[in-house]
């Protein structure tokens, strides 16, 4: 393997937006990584719909495709 190529990594601490900590090893620069979602909150892991959308998209989307 060849040296110096490849990024540093280290363990640095995760905070989903719901409240879940959890550690994981990064590249990312920092001790504490700030995330939107997460395995406790992501609707395909808890079985419960949750549409995410901070820019209005899915309303965007529905004005412009729906029936007339």
């Amino acid at each position: 393997m060849k040296k110096n190529i490849h990024p540093n990594h280290h363990s640095a601490e995760f905070q989903c937006a719901c409240g879940n900590k959890f550690m994981c090893a990064t590249t990312k620069p920092g001790d504490v990584v700030k995330v939107e979602i997460c395995a406790a909150c992501h609707p395909f892991f808890t079985g419960k719909q949750k549409i995410v959308d901070t820019a209005g998209r899915v309303e965007k989307f529905n004005k412009r495709y729906e029936k007339k």
